[in-house]
């Protein structure tokens, strides 16, 4: 794409043009300068070279104006003055450059070179392109929200950076069959991933993998072969609610909808709770909770407030032997516990005596077990009922215990004042 010869002010100018039409020449293609014809070449043009490289560049200056010659040309290189020792006059035409060691291009789109008349003015302008090829990429995750769509995401290399621009295309086709095919929405989760959003077979592999290219060569990655009932998972689980048990201080009740999207197929749930206090950023995670839809945190700190999450994986869909995928956490729901009302030391909190049935073995065997309940969040139906039995045992007990022990004082009392005269 010719230029225009530069005007008055830029003749007159004795530095190097701004460096935003600079960027310009490598975009739109290094064009040469001048009047209706050309007035100088850049050769080689547009080089592609290994990091590390060295350059042997030349500008001749030939056309209009007649008897042009190389005398005071000089080299920019994004913008900057080359310094002269760098430069040579080969004849009194051309003015070569040497260029050792070259580092990676500072811009994905070539390094700008251009080579300027004794004013300033831009007589040839060459793209420099100094990067790496592409490594394999590696590590691509797919999943799927709904069985009909597919999103895959990879890790561009090792040494990632090229310093070139380097274009990902993910690839896919059926196992045994089928042509290949590219997927067409890219940078859906990230900067490399890409988003398959329909048109995908059941109970059929897949083959999927990634091919990167630049100026420079291409690398293709490892074939990630994949069945899409193995890779699905879901939002997480909508509408959670957190509540208080009663006036129990140490224990919130969790409650949430599953996922709707998987609704109408045929597969299992399993789910994890995480919580944390207010002013913490350390989650406890439970993992027991299995395809319920509720759940009892105990063992927590009266008076606190708490956060809580939970996230779902879905998995044996229509049969699928894999582990399932899980869902992002929920969005935190907060609750506090009840504040506790039971005295501290010294407050008047009665101590059981050494020879009450209180401080025999049976009762600090469940005291064991209530210590061990508290020191764990629980989920499970049997925990909730052994703790429940446990807690009405030690009711009736308790009301037991002290009919039988004002039976006793009674009796004790009247033996006393001995027999009626």
């Amino acid at each position: 794409m010719p230029a225009g010869r530069p005007g008055p002010a830029a003749q007159s100018a004795r530095r190097p043009p701004p460096l935003l039409p600079l960027l310009l020449l490598c975009v739109l293609g290094a064009p040469q300068a001048g009047s209706g014809a050309d007035t100088a070449v850049i050769s080689p043009q547009d080089p592609t070279l290994l990091i590390g490289s060295s350059l042997q560049a030349t500008c001749s200056v030939h056309g209009d104006p007649p008897g042009a010659t190389a005398e005071g040309l000089y080299w920019t290189l994004n913008g900057h003055r080359l310094p002269p020792e760098l430069s040579r006059m080969l004849n009194a035409s051309t003015l070569a450059l040497a260029l050792a060691n070259l580092n990676g291009s500072r811009q994905q789109s070539g390094d700008n070179l251009v080579c300027h008349a004794r004013d300033g003015s831009i007589l040839a302008g060459s793209c420099l392109y100094v990067g790496l090829p592409p490594e394999k990429p590696f590590n691509i995750s797919c999943w799927s929200k709904n069985m009909k769509d597919l999103t895959c995401r990879w890790t561009p290399g090792a040494r990632g950076e090229t310093f070139l621009h380097t274009n990902y295309s993910l690839k896919y086709k059926l196992r045994w069959y089928g042509q290949d095919n590219t997927c067409e929405e890219y940078h859906t989760v990230g900067p490399h991933s890409c988003h398959i959003p329909k048109d995908l077979a059941l109970f059929t592999p897949y083959e999927i993998w990634v091919e990167a290219t630049n100026r420079l060569g291409s690398a293709r990655s490892d074939v990630l072969t994949l069945d899409i009932l193995d890779v699905v998972t879901t939002d997480p689980p909508p509408e959670v609610h957190v509540s208080r048990v009663g006036g129990l201080e140490d224990q919130l009740s969790v409650r949430w909808v599953s996922p709707p999207a998987l609704k109408d197929f045929l597969f299992q749930a399993k789910y994890q709770i995480r919580y944390r206090v207010e002013d913490s950023v350390d989650w406890k995670v439970v993992d027991d909770v299995s395809n319920q839809t509720s759940c009892r945190l105990a063992g927590l700190k009266p008076g606190t407030v708490y956060f809580v999450q939970v996230r779902c994986n879905p998995f044996g869909i229509y049969g699928s032997k894999k582990a399932g995928i899980w869902s992002e956490w929920s969005h935190p729901t907060a609750a506090s516990t009840p504040r506790s009302e039971r005295p501290g030391p010294g407050g008047g909190a009665c101590e059981p005596r050494g020879g009450e049935p209180s401080s025999g073995p049976v009762r600090r065997e469940l005291k064991q077990f209530l210590g061990w309940l508290k020191k764990h969040a629980y989920c499970s139906n049997l925990s909730f009922r052994l703790y429940d039995q446990w807690r009405a045992w030690m009711q009736k007990s308790h009301k037991t215990r002290n009919q039988d022990e004002g039976i006793l004082s009674s009796g004790r009392r009247g033996a006393a004042r001995g027999p009626a005269r």
